[in-house]
């Protein structure tokens, strides 16, 4: 348990919540909407739609507190789990295609600093993580897109591909290393 959980009771937060107590909302909030604030926008990348996220999150933390099992996590976990699965569902939904954020990041590709003159620069960086990927065995190939573009954990990439979740972390692992090198 670190400081911050000692100081902080969350469990009992999240139970005020579950009875309706607003004030108990209000401090969580107060506790945690900065750090929720700043996940989100790791994975969104947009700070407005990662605002209008983090509204969302606290208004399911608040409706859903009762569904919160201490034998299953931390309450602070389990707050930040929502928050997380918002995000994650809503990239999953907008069907985002290859050609953004989600690879290039994982290789150390700096997409924001990109100018329109170093459009073609993009382009051919694009194209080679296309090629890169196509070198990828199909099953290795599909959980890279299924959790760089598509946001999906990994439990989730080895349930839609009806493999072993422990196979999953390694073809994970073992593709962006092979990408790493690929694009050198």
């Amino acid at each position: 348990m670190t400081q911050l959980e000692r100081t902080f009771d969350y469990e009992a937060t999240l139970a005020a919540c579950a009875r309706g107590e607003r004030p108990a909302l209000q401090s969580l909030y107060q506790q945690e909407a900065a750090r929720l604030l700043g996940v989100l926008l790791r994975l969104v990348r947009e700070p407005a739609l990662a605002e209008d996220l983090l509204h969302d999150a606290f208004l399911r933390i608040w409706t859903g507190a009762s569904s919160f099992d201490p034998a299953r996590g931390s309450a602070r976990g389990w707050v930040y789990s929502v928050a997380r699965h918002l995000a994650l569902n809503h990239l999953r939904n907008r069907h985002r295609e290859i050609q953004g954020a989600g690879v290039e990041e994982l290789l150390g590709v700096e997409e924001a600093g990109v100018a329109l003159g170093e459009g073609i620069d993009v382009t051919l960086h694009a194209a080679r993580i296309h090629l890169c990927l196509d070198q990828l065995p199909p099953a290795r190939r599909a959980c890279i897109v299924h959790a760089y573009v598509d946001g999906f954990s990994h439990a989730e990439i080895a349930h839609k591909l009806g493999a072993p979740l422990g196979t999953v972390k390694a073809w994970v692992k073992r593709s962006l290393a092979a990408l790493r090198e690929c694009m050198g």
